[in-house]
């Protein structure tokens, strides 16, 4: 279970992300001039037995309110935006008593692979930026016995978010008390039913989110009692050749990735129609058709269709390999899964 070499070739960068890049240090500059110092952000990463995919995001932080209950009372998502990215900073990783230095990327998320040597589960470690306070970080280590784990999607597969409307994704992630958020009804215990029946088995949460929204969606799940797993958003602006970035192009590199790192494993894929779930799973089960054990497709209600700026066309799969099952929601998934097989009776 090795992950993959990165690209040593620095592409040109297009003058959007330059622009971006000098905007984001003015604001950094502006920021330690007020006294105000980065920390990092850690997100729940995954990994072997000899390896850790690492994840994290190195911010500057505005003050915030107290909490009154535990949580940050009347959480709102414009608040995780308005945090300054550090790009490019020196973080410290101390994995089992050995220390590694990394650094983030030009937006301040760490994304990297370390040697390390853990056992399976729920592992932890820390990190920490400009010899600041160490944050602790999660990580899922895979055991080389498993030989089964689940991708899901987030926004309308185990969210309500009819995020493809600029509008309403706006709206959403600005806006509206994360508390207000809803989750699809029967998600949660399709997901802990997988997870109690093969025990060991890895967890994906693979969404076009940006990162910013990472604490918020961490909460929600915890809070609705999905199984925790890693998190794999992207960052929100232009890259070095592209106006904006590609929400099924980071889907689809990363469930390839997976396929790289966890060659035996065999991956349940869940999403929804109203985006382009079912385009990228049929690629990937095409292109790697031993590594997809079955796709769930949760169809959006009629309302969510049009919210969601209507349904992307789903292909036909009766002569698929692998079983393929839809339902409009969690229980209807479960059962699907059931009688294919896929999940125990």
């Amino acid at each position: 279970m090795a992950a993959p070499t990165e690209d040593p070739v620095r592409p040109k960068v297009l003058w959007l992300a330059r622009w971006e890049r000098r905007f984001h240090a003015w604001r950094e500059r502006r920021a330690r001039q007020r006294g105000q110092r980065p920390t990092v952000t850690p997100f729940p990463g995954y990994g072997g037995t000899d390896w850790v995919r690492v994840l994290g995001r190195v911010l500057i932080v505005p003050p915030r309110t107290p909490p009154s209950d535990g949580e940050y009372g009347g959480v709102r998502g414009w608040r995780s935006f308005v945090a300054v990215p550090v790009g490019f900073a020196q973080v410290s990783v101390d994995i089992g008593g050995v220390t590694h230095d990394v650094v983030a990327d030009r937006g301040g998320v760490i994304d990297t692979v370390l040697p390390a040597s853990l056992a399976p589960g729920w592992q932890t470690f820390m990190m920490s930026v400009e010899g600041g306070e160490p944050v602790e970080t999660r990580v899922f280590v895979v055991g080389p016995d498993v030989r089964f784990g689940v991708v899901s999607d987030v926004d309308d597969t185990v969210m309500v978010t009819a995020l493809p409307r600029p509008l309403l994704a706006a709206w959403n992630s600005f806006v509206v008390d994360e508390h207000a958020r809803q989750p699809v009804a029967g998600m949660a215990v399709l997901l802990e039913t997988l997870v109690r029946d093969r025990p060991g088995i890895p967890v994906v949460y693979l969404s076009t989110g940006a990162w910013n929204i990472a604490p918020t969606l961490m909460r929600f799940l915890r809070r609705h009692l999905y199984p925790p797993g890693a998190t794999l958003l992207t960052d929100w602006g232009p890259t070095h050749d592209r106006w904006f970035r590609s929400g099924q192009l980071h889907k689809s590199e990363n469930l390839r990735r997976l396929a790289a790192e966890f060659p035996d494993i065999t991956w349940l894929l869940i999403g929804d129609d109203g985006q382009h779930d079912d385009e990228i799973y049929t690629r990937f089960a095409s292109e790697h058709p031993g590594n997809v054990a079955a796709v769930a497709i949760r169809r959006l209600s009629p309302t969510e269709a049009v919210l969601a700026g209507g349904r992307t066309a789903v292909n036909d799969h009766t002569a698929a390999s692998v079983p393929w099952v839809s339902a409009s929601h969690g229980a209807g998934l479960l059962r699907r899964l059931r009688e294919a097989g896929v999940v125990d009776s």
